[in-house]
């Protein structure tokens, strides 16, 4: 590429990255910024991309708009619309949230890249989904908001004495009530995660998700996903189905795309087996006008993944676009 493109150009915003495919894709899918996704091929990879406006996109713009939360769900909600296409007519590896490139030429770059590690973890991830599994402690005594009874002298002030121990006693047991219910919680986290790690072929803890951002009811004791063969996955969900316990729920969401999962190449490659990874991280890099250049975080409301797109923003499935999708991660231009 000869020259640095006006600032004013469009830039190519790459979803994800797949092999070479029969078929096409799915009519009527719009992907962030209202475009319709288009195939970029190189070699034996497919870069799944649509034009973005600089105005938004560039390095400059797109950090002011990383701080925009409803923006930031938004499209995070519109990437996981393509990736979820994709997943219909064949096995993408999903980007971080906002991996954007300068043009096709850029994109092209990108694919030569990270070629190695495209090619390992899309060899990997074949056949698999992603199901997400998270357990609430439920709250089976409220937290008080009564206030202390205030402090009297004389007969009335013995007749408080009274009030205050009373209180001071239902305070007590609503604590131990709900290290009753934190302790059933955890002890059904360790044994299904357990049985499901050893079932599925990776898993993954995410952090626990504020429930006050979330607006789910109780306390978030286990967020965890899990890679299982697709053929699988009915078997996995009965286990899933299976985990009770009193005062405690819980949640299954999916099959995904595998976005908790998109940088197991470099997770294989690291152990030796095939690892679990702990962060969300987009497999490939993204770039400047001329050579790859940090272009900023994406943040996250609760943590936001995916994976990390990772993790995770957070909605980037549904609500949890902004946590589980957009972990820390720069996207470079190329």
């Amino acid at each position: 590429m000869t020259g640095t493109p006006a600032a004013t150009e469009p830039l190519r915003y790459v979803y994800a990255v797949v092999r070479p495919f029969d078929g096409v894709l799915p009519e009527g899918v719009q992907g962030v910024d209202g475009a319709p996704p288009r195939l970029v091929r190189h070699g034996e990879l497919v870069a799944v991309v649509a034009a973005v406006p600089a105005g938004d996109f560039d390095e400059g713009p797109l950090r002011q708009r990383l701080e925009d939360l409803d923006w930031l769900a938004a499209t995070a909600r519109a990437h996981d619309a393509v990736i979820a296409a994709l997943s219909t007519v064949t096995c993408p590896l999903p980007l971080r949230l906002a991996t954007v490139c300068r043009d096709d030429s850029g994109v092209r770059r990108l694919l030569e890249d990270g070629r190695e590690r495209f090619v390992r973890a899309l060899e990997r991830l074949d056949g698999r989904v992603e199901w997400g599994v998270k357990v609430y402690a439920e709250q089976s005594v409220p937290e008080t908001t009564e206030p202390a009874p205030a402090a009297t002298g004389g007969a009335a002030g013995t007749a408080g004495a009274g009030g205050g121990r009373a209180y001071l006693r239902r305070r007590l047991d609503a604590r131990r009530s709900r290290e009753v219910d934190w302790q059933r919680a955890d002890a059904l986290c360790r044994k299904l995660h357990a049985e499901l790690s050893e079932y599925a072929e990776a898993a993954t803890l995410h952090r626990p998700q504020d429930t006050k951002l979330s607006g789910a009811s109780g306390t978030n004791a286990l967020n965890a996903a899990y890679l299982v063969d697709r053929s699988r996955s009915e078997g996995f969900v009965q286990l899933v189905q299976q985990a009770s316990a009193p005062g405690v729920r819980v949640e299954l969401t999916g099959p995904w795309a595998p976005y908790s999962f998109a940088g197991i190449a470099e997770e294989t490659e690291a152990v030796g087996t095939a690892g679990t990874a702990e962060e969300t991280e987009a497999v490939g890099t993204a770039g400047t006008a001329d050579e790859p250049r940090a272009a900023g975080a994406v943040g996250a409301a609760e943590e936001t993944g995916a994976a990390g797109v990772a993790r995770e923003a957070e909605a980037v499935r549904e609500t949890e676009a902004v946590r589980e999708t957009g972990a820390s991660g720069a996207e470079e231009r190329r």
